[in-house]
């Protein structure tokens, strides 16, 4: 029967890229390719960004987390980021979308020129590289179990290229539609699976399975453990959640072009800001529903370790309900609902790499700009180099040990308060110029690499053991926007202000003059 798991999986690996190529039809531009002309629906856009920041580790992740006692602390991070995404729907949006940009960096350009709006793409692209090469590495640990399940033996090198190859069909072909078209395809299927998991396991542990976890503390929302080394160390406290997590979220959110390209697909500005503002709504549901799939199966199992269940990690929970506690071809559903998590996450990589390439470090770093076919031509040819790049950097990195989920969390550590406080000081600090903030932006990056790497709180455990630990992720943003904002404005005090100021803006559709600053803002 499970010949029959495996051509479901088949046929959806299919379908998916015919789907996607079919509903993104044919790109003549580079502004099509990369941000759809502007013509995308708003809610199609904010699913895209609800499964671009779902990767295959989210979907089995979270409902293991619960199970072993995290409870709904995730659904208490979701409020964070809301919180966060409002700040970027109506203070950053605006400046993207009224400035007729097709990248985020493109701001920084035009605020303080064009080396700082290269120097943050090429960190970007960078980080990203990195990051997205450790996700899909990651991505294809749970898929090599889930196959060896089905009786397929195979590496994790080959998931890795088969993975790609058949994302980057659709997504050299089809550009931005294709990728946001596939990812709200791929966001309904993984959480139509934990809403339909839901269902068989609430018909098995009925209303006494409920009461059984929730007595158990499997419900916990809120950690409200105020001790200061715990604030710093954990990120479900509630501080950290909130706070820390709204800063986050401003900077994953605003300042990454791998989020911010998908609402510059918007029609309209409010489109974006809708956009933007829903997917932290479905964020929440996405982490409440995989948490509640948790608690589900803690009251399914009886409370059992996971040792006792004969599983090696928490991790494993998830997948393994999947296989041996639904009906085959749902399984093969589910499995594949997984396969598209690390797909959309990984497209939306490529295209929005191949778009910070072509429209600023291109851009940036030479005089003379192609003519729209070289441009289309370009992006296609550096979502293969990027597609290329990740892959052999995931397969290098499938022969390495450590624990490559939080290899992939730390990355962003290193440069999203960078980025972001580049944004801020661009808005805040008015007497700043090009040189205040790339010297601002490399000694941020510098100072929260010793940060990630070096700094340590002594956390005491339960047992009463001293632990030291490393600052909690969302903590690392607010820090690295302080650093910009602070070096920055020092710097600016020690030369005049510029006399240059950005154009108002209108009624939100962008003008050839919008969002712009006058040359002499660039000087001194």
């Amino acid at each position: 029967m499970r010949q029959l798991d495996l051509v479901v999986i088949v046929v959806y690996l299919v379908a998916i890229a015919v789907i996607g190529l079919r509903l993104a039809g044919r790109q003549k531009t580079s502004k099509d390719y990369f941000v759809g002309e502007g013509s995308m629906p708003w809610w199609t856009v904010s699913f895209s960004v609800v499964a671009t920041e779902t990767s295959v580790l989210t979907v089995i992740s979270v409902p293991g987390g619960a199970y072993s006692g995290q409870g709904f602390g995730n659904v208490e991070l979701a409020l964070g980021y809301v919180v966060g995404r409002v700040v970027v729907a109506t203070v950053l949006i605006p400046l993207y979308k009224r400035g007729g940009f097709v990248s985020a960096y493109q701001y920084l350009g035009t605020r303080f020129g064009l080396r700082l709006q290269g120097l943050a793409s090429v960190t970007f692209v960078f980080t990203r590289l990195l990051a997205e090469g450790v996700r899909l590495f990651a991505s294809a640990i749970p898929i090599k179990l889930l196959l060896d399940e089905f009786g397929v033996h195979t590496s994790y090198r080959l998931i890795i290229i088969v993975l790609t190859v058949i994302t980057v069909v659709y997504t050299y072909l089809g550009g931005i539609k294709a990728v946001i078209w596939t990812d709200a395809i791929q966001m309904g299927l993984y959480l139509g699976g934990a809403v339909l998991t839901i269902a068989v396991l609430s018909g098995h542990v009925g209303g006494a399975g409920f009461t059984r976890a929730l007595h158990a503390g499997e419900f916990k929302l809120f950690d409200t453990d105020f001790g200061l080394a715990h604030v710093m160390t954990s990120p479900f406290a509630l501080p950290t959640a909130i706070v820390g997590g709204a800063i986050f979220a401003m900077a994953s959110h605003g300042s990454d072009q791998l989020i911010v390209q998908r609402i510059l697909a918007t029609r309209s500005l409010r489109d974006g800001q809708k956009a933007m503002i829903a997917s932290g709504v479905f964020v929440t549901f996405q982490f409440a529903a995989f948490s509640l799939v948790g608690a589900l199966l803690w009251a399914y199992n009886q409370g059992k370790s996971f040792q006792e269940l004969g599983l090696n990690s928490s991790d494993n929970l998830y997948p393994h309900f999947i296989l041996h506690g639904l009906p085959v071809v749902v399984s093969g559903l589910l499995v594949a609902g997984i396969l598209g998590a690390a797909m959309g996450s990984l497209s939306s990589a490529l295209n929005s790499m191949s778009n910070s390439t072509v429209a600023d470090i291109i851009h940036s770093f030479f005089r003379t700009t192609p003519s729209e076919a070289s441009l289309l031509k370009l992006a296609r040819v550096m979502t293969l180099v990027w597609a290329a790049l990740m892959a052999v950097f995931a397969c290098a990195f499938s022969t390495s040990t450590g624990n490559v989920y939080l290899t992939g969390l730390t990355i962003a550590g290193y440069t999203y308060g960078a980025l972001l406080g580049a944004f801020l000081l661009g808005r805040i600090v008015r007497r700043a110029n090009e040189i205040d903030s790339v010297v601002a932006f490399l000694v941020t990056v510098a100072l929260m690499t010793y940060i990630v790497r070096e700094v340590k709180i002594d956390v005491t455990t339960a047992a009463g053991t001293t632990v030291p630990t490393a600052i909690a992720a969302q903590w690392l943003v607010p820090i690295g926007v302080v650093v910009t904002l602070v070096v920055g404005g020092l710097m600016s005090l020690f030369h005049r202000a510029p006399e240059a100021t950005e154009v108002p803006v209108g009624d939100g559709e962008p003008g050839p003059d919008q969002g712009r600053i006058t040359a002499s803002a660039h000087q001194d």
